[in-house]
Parts: structure tokens; C-alpha cells; sequence
């Protein structure tokens, strides 16, 4: 096979120094040899040394920053490591690792993948490019590490080329979840996106939605602060700022973007949370300006700094306000302490971080725990080369133990026992101290489906490659002058909820609501969010719900519609109330009243009934059309009162049917009856002939009664039918619902008024023909009257009924029915009732016949000269005052007649047919 070799070479810093590269073992920072090598990827140191603002030379330069509880994080991997080999776990292999320093540095991570990627067993640390790496046998089988995402993203691309695994305890980034960019790519922590989730989770729960987010401009904080952004958004969480800072700290602009993110946070008083997703000598540089700013907020921290211990022990931290963060759940490491308690006595030859530390610890022995921490990190390897003879041998545990952070030491050897779990899966039925048993790519596929037993549960990779183990929800509080590190809750990813041990950890949580940072306050329920010109959603008025409108939660973004018509909201409502019932109830006064009316009316047509009964025989009554036409008058008034009943009172379908059909009917017949005695009084008084031809004609008294009655029968059985009135919830008023009875057809409706006025007219016209009958015997001219008022009530009644709504709507019907009930009514009988009781000399027959005759004279008298004034000669059809004397057997002397209580007619020449027919006509009409 046609190869091309690359040699990976060591380039020096200096020479003769215990951290300088004469060679690519110099390379390596702890190394052990095994039969099968575990590469690690460590960032122990923060930041390389950098002489040149840009690389001038491809020079690897010496670092600084030693960074503690990564220096732990190595202890840790090497520590599983030993545990492995001393265990039965695989028993006929041994693991060895090598251990590179990355020092936060993309590049320098790159040189060791690259170490990783040479052919095992190469003096010269080939490696050798080829189109199939199936066969392929490179120094390592797996690696750990990186520390931050952005390192791990670069060397998971390198390593993706021979699909060696790669198990992370500390990259986080969810870009890394994505198997086809990374498809070598595990890690033992939950994603980013589960972080972000259950930062979002936190605020929205504490009432905040106004935040504040300071970033390192690299990849990791970057794509933190796009999942953060997307989780907030789904929290309706508004970011207020956002600040990016240099990932290096080299950076010319480093300070001044710091203060700027300083100056932001000031200036924004409302924002009182803030979330930073930095490395932890970031933190440490930006909490130190904060400190001097007197800044005082609530800070959010994510798994890079919220279990630093050397953040925790800032002087004056406290000043700087509440702060709560995420970190990994972390296991038993009580095996790894007693691991720290013996390590001075291991063997420091094959590990220059250990090496290194212990002359970090002898030169800053002397400081305070701060300083002291401050010295470690600020030391150079350069510093410490000058310095070496200086420094003499003393060893501590406590300050180790003290920098743990339990989640990542916990996550480290999570991975190592992953890999071993994969190796002994391959290596059951091979013998792996041979180099090229098993290569990584058959590793990563076995990895994909191990199991790990930890705390008695069961733990593997997903289909994403991470393990989704709880958060540890840390609240750093202050004890006994100290600032202690707390567990204040769980996360559990798979459910997005809150874990609290006790209730003294609940309260806790529940004392960080107290804190407001929002952009605007609180809605109340009652009210809703009304958005404002900002482009923030978070940022919005409050403004009362509209009626028929409630809201039940704070903050919330729009009001609920009461659900139902039979529900109603006043402005500014918490809830919806059943609207109230409304009809005219008997209890009603107005309702009281109205039907003392119609009791009234029925008392009278009872009472007119009785005097009609007693006074049957008297010319009064019979001029009234006898007993027999009177009561069916009077029944009809009666069950016109009656019918006001049914408007009263709840709405039921049978009420709303026998309302308007009673009514209809009714008055239908009471006029029928009336226009018959109109029909029958000016046929008896009429010296019309033309007008009395035509009144014979029309002049059927019981057909006409059942005619004119049956039609108005026939309308209401067609509206009972087809378009049937019914009961109807009315909700045009906003806090009521009327009960009320839709009138089915409004032209059905229509049509029985209208039938009732045009009889009411007819009888209104012949009524009015009769105005001018005898004084004592004019009841055309009431039945006029009673008919004007009946126009006039109806003629009122159509635009108040269409302009009245409400529970009085009926009364407005009822109030017309009985006006013109009463008014007909009282025209009708009342005058006569009058005369039988106040005036009975003139309720006899002699007077009715003094008056009748009197008028009859009169009458045919203009009729006489109206004719004689056409014709000159005398008529043989006329006769002597005489003759009508005789033939009627009256009082006559000297030329004159007299009829009984009549005055003397002087001799005048009449019409013939006047003496025998006219009189005898008014006899016998009474």
C-alpha cells in the first residue's frame, strides 16, 4: 500500500529544562505504559504564553495559569485507571495512558490528537495517511478529554478520521450531540441543551423574564448562548444584553470589553439576574471588576465555574450577590480522596503536572489560602524553571481536597470505566496485550452499547452519545464567615423538573423569587400584557381585561373570552359569572300592578255581566243586541284579560303559544261582535236606500261573527304551526339574560295585528256613519271612540315594542292590551251601565220610543225636503200628517198629531213609505 509518513516534531522552547520538548516523549505530561493505551486531553494549564501578539514561528510555547481542579480531573483519570488494573475488571489486560496538556489552546490540542493518530510502536511517531484505517493500529485505542467544548469539537474531527472514541467529562456543547459531524464523539454529562433547558427553567419559575448573559466570544459560549436563547424565548424569558468576552486573555481588548460588560450590567437596573457561560478565569476577571463596581445581582452559573472553589474563596464574594449554578451529579469519591491522601508517595517521574504542582506548592506555601491560590495560578513554567532550586519539598492534601469539584471528578472516571467496559466487551475472545487485537473502531462501536452499574444504576450512552445523567442545582451560601457550596435542588433532564431533598432546600429556592428582574411588573390576573414599541416581548404595559374578558394567572398575554353567553366578566375580572335571569316575575311591582289592572277588568266585565243579567228585559239591554251578543263581548274582554297572564312570569313554550293566539282570537271576536252591532245601528237608522241595500246584503250576524273569527283562527293555527313562538334567552344586555318569547315569525305576528286593525278600521267606518244617532241611544258614537283609542294605543305600541328590550318588554304588550281592552270596553258598556243604574226614566220603553220617533221624524223630514227640492209636483207616494196619525193610532185634533211624549208636527207632506215602515223599523230594531 502507497503511504505518505508525517513525523510530529518537537519543537523546543529551551533546552536543559524539566518543561522544555528535546523530544516527543517530552511531549506527554503523565504517562503510564499498558497493553492498551488511554490517550488524555487535559487543559491543566489556563492560557499559553504568547511573546508575539501573533505567532511569528510555529512554536509551541510553554503555558501558564495551572489550573487545580483540572490538575484534579488527571489525578482522577489516573486514578480509575490504577483502580481498573488492580480490579477484576480485566484481568489480562493492563491500561496505560498518556496525558497531554491542552492549556485551553485549540492548536496545541490539535499537536496531541495528531500524537494520538501516529502508529503504534513508530520510533518516529509516523503517521501514516491511507484511504482504509480499518487495519490501522494507532498508539491509543481511546482518548478522554477534552476539558472545554470548543478543544473537543477541533480534536473530534482529527480523530474522527481512524473513528477513534472519544469520551468527554466536560464538553458540554450541543453541537457535539450531532453524530454525523462528530461520529466518534461520547461524553459522560448531559448536553448543553438540557443545561440551558433547566437554566431557562430556574428564571421562569423565579419570575424572571428580564436577564442579562455575558459569554466568551469561542465556541462553547457561543453555541451556550444560542441554546440559551432558544430555551428562553420558549420560557417567554427576554435577554436584555448580551456580552461577548475575548476567549483569550491575552487579548488587547480583554479588560476593556470586561468593563464594558460591567458598565452594562450598572446601567441596567432592572436586570437582576445574570447568566455567564465562562471558564473560571474569566469569572475570576470579570467578578473582580464587579467587586470594585459594588455590583450586586443574582448570577446564574453554568458547569464550567458553579462548583469553582477559587471563585467561591474571592474576598468579598458575598458582595457580589446570590449565586446559584448547575453542576454534574457526582457519585462516591471518597476512594478518589483517600487516592490524594497517599499521592505524595507515588512515583512523580512520569508526571510532570504532578511535579509541577509540588513546586507550586512549596513556593506558595507560605501565602494565605486566597494568595496561595492566586500564586498557583499565576505561575508560569517558566517562572518555576528559574525558581526550581529554590523550592523545597512539602506536601498537603487539604488544599487538593478542598479544590474538588465532585461532579467532574466523578464525570472523569465515568469515562474511563466506559472505555474499559467497551475494551472487555472486544476483548473477551481475544487477547488484547497484542497492540492489534482490537482496533478503535470496533472500540466506538462497543462503546455504543455500554452499560455501566454506578450507584447501583444502570447507565449508557444514548443514540446521541451522551449520557443524561440529573444536574445538581448549587446554591453558594454563606457559613460561619465561609461561602459554602450547596446542593439546593436535582434536576432531572427527562422530566424538566425540580428535585428538593427537604424543605429547608424548598425555601431556599423559594427565597430567590424575592429577587425582581423584570422589564415590566407583574400582570395581575385581571389584567393582560399589552406589547409596547420595545422589540422585547418582556417589555409591555398592563391594561385591565374588557368585559366578558377575565384573566386567572399572572402575566399572562391575552385574556379568555368568557366561554359561554350564559357568562359575564366585568373589566379588570379575575373570573366569569353566571349571568342573572331576568323576566317580569309575579313579584315584580310593575308586574303587580299590570295584573291589578287586569283583575280590575275582570272584575268589571264580571260586574257589567251581573247589571246586564239583572236588567235583561230593559230597552238598554236589548239595544245592546240582547244578553246573548253581550256576553260573548264580555267573554271575549274577559279572556283579553286573561291573557296577560301569560306574559308574566317565566317564559314557557306553552305560555309564548297562548299568549298572542288568546290575544288574537279574542280581540278578534270582540270586534267581530261590535262591528255587527255597528252593522246593525246604522242599518236601523239609515234613510239611505242605496246604504241600506248594501248593509241587508252584508248584515249576517252569525256568519260574519264565525267568519271574520275563523280567519283570525285560521292565522294563528298557520303560526302555531309553521313558525311557533318560543321561548327565547335574550343576551343583549351584558350582565342578564332576558327570558323572552321570540315571536316565531314576526309576519305571522304582523298579520294578526293587522287582521284585528282592519276589522277595528271597518268598524271604526260604520260606527263613525252612525255618529249623529239619538242622544240617549248613541252607541255608534262610542264604539268610535273606543276604536280611535284602540288606534291610537296600537299605533303607539309598534315603535315603543321595537325600541324596548328587556324584562319590561312584555308589560309594553301587556299596557296596550289592556288600554285598548279597557277603552272598548268601557265605551261599550259603561254608558250603558250608566243609564241602567243613574238614569232609569230614561231606560224605558215610552222614552226609547219618545227619543227614537223624535229622531226618526227628524230624519225622514230632511230626506222629505231633500226630495221635494228635486221635484216641484207632489208625489203620489206621500201622504198627510193625518193619515200617519191614524194608521199609528195617535192623539190628533186640529189638524195637528201628536204620538205619545211627542209634541204636535205641524201638517207636513211626507214620503209614503214614512209613517208604517220607518217606525216600525226603529220598533222593532229595540
Amino acid at each position: 500500500m502507497a503511504f505518505v509518513s508525517f513525523l510530529i516534531p518537537c519543537l523546543m522552547v529551551s533546552t536543559d529544562t524539566a518543561f522544555s520538548c528535546q523530544n516527543p516523549a517530552d511531549f506527554v505530561g503523565a504517562s503510564s505504559p499498558g497493553d492498551i493505551i488511554i490517550g488524555g486531553l487535559f487543559a491543566v494549564h489556563s492560557k499559553m504564553l504568547r511573546p508575539e501578539e501573533y505567532p511569528i514561528k510555529p512554536i509551541i510555547q510553554n503555558c501558564a495559569g495551572f489550573e487545580i481542579q483540572i490538575f484534579l480531573q488527571t489525578l482522577a483519570m489516573i486514578h480509575a485507571i490504577e483502580t481498573i488494573n488492580n480490579s477484576t475488571l480485566l484481568p489480562e489486560v493492563t491500561l496505560g495512558y498518556e496525558i497531554y496538556d491542552t492549556c485551553a489552546d485549540v492548536t496545541k490540542a490539535m499537536a496531541s490528537a495528531l500524537r494520538f493518530l501516529a502508529k503504534a510502536n513508530s520510533s518516529e511517531d509516523v503517521v501514516e495517511f491511507r484511504c482504509n484505517y480499518s487495519d490501522y493500529v494507532p498508539r491509543i485505542k481511546a482518548v478522554t478529554g477534552a476539558s472545554y467544548s470548543e478543544v473537543s469539537m477541533a480534536v473530534s474531527r482529527l480523530l474522527a478520521l481512524q473513528l477513534i472514541p472519544q469520551v468527554s467529562p466536560a464538553s458540554s456543547a450541543e453541537i457535539l450531540s450531532d453524530k454525523i459531524r462528530f461520529p466518534s464523539f461520547f461524553r459522560t454529562i448531559p448536553s448543553d441543551f438540557h443545561q440551558t433547558r433547566a437554566m431557562a427553567h430556574l428564571i421562569c419559575e423565579s419570575g424572571w423574564n428580564w436577564i442579562g448573559v455575558i459569554a466568551t466570544d469561542d465556541d462553547n459560549g457561543r453555541f451556550a448562548l444560542e441554546s440559551f436563547g432558544v430555551q428562553a424565548m420558549a420560557n417567554n424569558v427576554c435577554i436584555a444584553f448580551k456580552e461577548l468576552l475575548p476567549a483569550y486573555l491575552s487579548d488587547n481588548t480583554f479588560q476593556s470589553k470586561v468593563d464594558r460588560a460591567i458598565e452594562k450590567i450598572v446601567k441596567e437596573t432592572e436586570v437582576n439576574v445574570i447568566v455567564v457561560f465562562m471558564r473560571q478565569i474569566h469569572v475570576l476577571k470579570l467578578f473582580k471588576k464587579a467587586t470594585e463596581r459594588n455590583v450586586n445581582k443574582i448570577w446564574i452559573a453554568s458547569d464550567n465555574w458553579s462548583a469553582a472553589v477559587k471563585i467561591s474563596s474571592i474576598p468579598n464574594i458575598r458582595q457580589l450577590g446570590t449565586i446559584v449554578g448547575f453542576g454534574f451529579k457526582s457519585g462516591d469519591i471518597s476512594a478518589f480522596q483517600d487516592f490524594l491522601r497517599n499521592l505524595h508517595e507515588k512515583p512523580r517521574e512520569n508526571n510532570k503536572f504532578l511535579r509541577e504542582y509540588m513546586m507550586l506548592l512549596s513556593l506558595c506555601a507560605p501565602l494565605d489560602h486566597h494568595d496561595f491560590q492566586m500564586c498557583i495560578s499565576n505561575q508560569s513554567q517558566d517562572d518555576l524553571l528559574q525558581n526550581v532550586e529554590n523550592t523545597y519539598q512539602i506536601w498537603s492534601d487539604d488544599f487538593l481536597k478542598a479544590h474538588i469539584e465532585p461532579g467532574f471528578i466523578h464525570s472523569t472516571e465515568l469515562a474511563v470505566y466506559a472505555i474499559a467496559h467497551a475494551i472487555k466487551g472486544q476483548c473477551q475472545d481475544r487477547d488484547c496485550r497484542d497492540p492489534s487485537a482490537v482496533a478503535p473502531w470496533e472500540l466506538l462501536e462497543e462503546l455504543k452499547n455500554v452499560t455501566i452499574i454506578n450507584d447501583d444504576k444502570e447507565i449508557k450512552f444514548d443514540s446521541n452519545g451522551d449520557i443524561n445523567t440529573r444536574y445538581s442545582v448549587l446554591l453558594w451560601k454563606e457559613i460561619d464567615g465561609r461561602m459554602e457550596i450547596t446542593t439546593m435542588a436535582e434536576y432531572d433532564p427527562e422530566k424538566g423538573g425540580f428535585i428538593f431533598e427537604d424543605e429547608e432546600k424548598k425555601k431556599d429556592f423559594l427565597d430567590l423569587k424575592k429577587v425582581q428582574s423584570t422589564c415590566s411588573q407583574h400582570c395581575r390576573p385581571g389584567q393582560m400584557k399589552k406589547v409596547t414599541e420595545s422589540p422585547h416581548t418582556c417589555c409591555y404595559e398592563c391594561v385591565y381585561c374588557p368585559e366578558n374578558h377575565y384573566s386567572n394567572q399572572t402575566d399572562m398575554d391575552y385574556c379568555y373570552r368568557c366561554s359561554n353567553k350564559s357568562y359575564w366578566a366585568p373589566i379588570n375580572s379575575t373570573t366569569c359569572y353566571r349571568k342573572t335571569i331576568h323576566f317580569l316575575t309575579w313579584t315584580n311591582w310593575f308586574a303587580v300592578f299590570l295584573l291589578f289592572l287586569s283583575a280590575f277588568g275582570v272584575v268589571l266585565v264580571l260586574s257589567v255581566s251581573v247589571i246586564f243579567t239583572k236588567n235583561v228585559h230593559t230597552p238598554v239591554v236589548k239595544a245592546s243586541g240582547g244578553l246573548t251578543v253581550s256576553y260573548i263581548i264580555l267573554f271575549s274582554h274577559f279572556l283579553i284579560f286573561l291573557s296577560t297572564v301569560f306574559f308574566i312570569d317565566e317564559p314557557t313554550e306553552l305560555k309564548c303559544k297562548t299568549r298572542q293566539a288568546l290575544f288574537g282570537i279574542s280581540f278578534a271576536l270582540c270586534v267581530s261582535c261590535i262591528l255587527i252591532k255597528s252593522l246593525k245601528i246604522l242599518l236601523a237608522f239609515s234613510f239611505d236606500p242605496k246604504l241600506q241595500n248594501f248593509l241587508k246584503c252584508v248584515y249576517k250576524p252569525v256568519p260574519t261573527v264565525v267568519t271574520c273569527t275563523g280567519i283570525q283562527v285560521i292565522i294563528c293555527t298557520f303560526w302555531l304551526i309553521f313558525r311557533a313562538p318560543f321561548v327565547e334567552q335574550n343576551f343583549s344586555m351584558p350582565r342578564a339574560i332576558i327570558l323572552e318569547c321570540n315571536e316565531g315569525s314576526i309576519v305571522a305576528f304582523g298579520i294578526m295585528l293587522s287582521y284585528i286593525a282592519a276589522l277595528a278600521f271597518i268598524c271604526f267606518i260604520f260606527a263613525f256613519k252612525g255618529r249623529k244617532l239619538p242622544e240617549n241611544y248613541n252607541e255608534a258614537k262610542f264604539i268610535t271612540f273606543g276604536m280611535l283609542i284602540y288606534f291610537i294605543a296600537w299605533i303607539v305600541f309598534i315603535p315603543v315594542y321595537a325600541t324596548t328590550f328587556g324584562k319590561y318588554l312584555p308589560a309594553v304588550e301587556i299596557i296596550v292590551v289592556l288600554i285598548s281592552n279597557y277603552g272598548i270596553l268601557c265605551c261599550t258598556f259603561l254608558p250603558k251601565c250608566y243609564i241602567i243604574i243613574y238614569k232609569q226614566e230614561t231606560n224605558t220603553k215610552s222614552a226609547f220610543l219618545k227619543m227614537i220617533y223624535t229622531y226618526s221624524t227628524k230624519s225622514a223630514s230632511n230626506v222629505a225636503v231633500g226630495r221635494i227640492s228635486l221635484d216641484s209636483k207632489p208625489s203620489s207616494s206621500l201622504a198627510t200628517v193625518p193619515d200617519l196619525c191614524k194608521s199609528e193610532n195617535s192623539v190628533h185634533g186640529n189638524g195637528h198629531c201628536q204620538l205619545p211624549g211627542q209634541k204636535l208636527i205641524k201638517g207636513k207632506v211626507l214620503p209614503k213609505s214614512t209613517p208604517r215602515t220607518v217606525v216600525r223599523k226603529r220598533l222593532s230594531s229595540i
